[in-house]
């Protein structure tokens, strides 16, 4: 079920426009937040978690009682459960805690914080849930079209399709000149490894050309745990996740792009020698 469909059906009235008549600039940041939904009923938001998301994913949305009151929606295995998140027009309060800035509010949420419910449920905010979705529907349509057209196989159209092999989350790295460790924030996306300051950064710090790097692996080297490193000619970049499933997601996904632009190189060397 797709989040289209969803708003078509559900049965809110407000003019989302309405939220954002103040000048708070805070609050009018949410919007480009991935994981914010706007005016998502509760229902329609019940609906996404539970067809498309896991234990653990959760949205942020306009909360249906009053402006300025906002909804977290959280999957817990097979329920939802939604708690409140104000917006006072100077900090965000969610539970006892209450943050100043929306930069701060984000970064609570990165950290994948455990939160109960007054039932005695225990949930750990895992997977924030992105109001853009692929559609696999649409995707599927546009790939077996593609093929037909132009009589490139599927294996030809998976490595370069754009919305395959994307990730991105908090990593720590180590510095190249003065060997301290900072927390970064990192995008993957087609042969690009960008990481910034923060997630709210609008310009990275660096970009990463995948087809130069040569290896992906797991290194014991540091004194720290969970770590990986990227090795290129010109420099080893060493990279730690939080916890060792986190590592190996990104080793993953990693060591698939190297695959796939190998493939690509070797079809080019091929091609020309015919």
């Amino acid at each position: 079920m797709g989040r289209a469909e969803l708003l078509e059906g559900k049965m809110s009235t407000q003019d989302p426009s309405d939220l954002w008549s103040r000048s708070d600039g805070e609050a009018e940041l949410l919007q480009d937040l991935g994981w914010y939904h706007g005016n998502l009923t509760r229902h329609a938001a019940e609906a996404l978690l539970l067809s498309n998301g896991c234990d653990g994913s959760y949205l942020l949305r306009d909360s249906n009682e009053t402006t300025g009151l906002y909804s977290l929606s959280v999957r817990a295995k097979d329920s939802v459960k939604h708690f409140h998140v104000e917006y006072t027009g100077y900090s965000f309060k969610f539970g006892f805690n209450e943050f100043s800035s929306l930069k701060d509010f984000v970064k609570h949420f990165a950290n994948q914080p455990l939160i109960g419910s007054e039932t005695g449920t225990l949930m750990v905010l895992k997977h924030p849930y992105p109001r853009k979705v692929e559609e696999p529907s649409i995707y599927e349509s546009v790939r077996v079209h593609t093929a037909m057209q132009t009589g490139r196989t599927e294996n030809d159209l998976v490595p370069t399709a754009p919305s395959l092999g994307t990730k991105e989350g908090y990593l720590t790295k180590q510095g190249g000149l003065v060997k301290t460790w900072k927390t970064r924030w990192f995008t993957l996306h087609r042969n690009e490894l960008k990481y910034y300051k923060d997630q709210m950064s609008p310009e990275p710090i660096r970009i990463l050309d995948l087809t130069e790097c040569s290896a992906v692996q797991f290194d014991y080297s540091q004194e720290r745990v969970n770590c990986f490193c990227l090795v290129f000619p010109f420099r080893t970049f060493y990279l730690c996740a939080k916890t060792g499933v986190e590592a190996d997601e990104w080793i993953k996904i990693l060591r698939w792009k190297l695959s796939q632009i190998r493939k690509q190189l070797n079809r080019g060397e091929d091609a020309s020698l015919v």
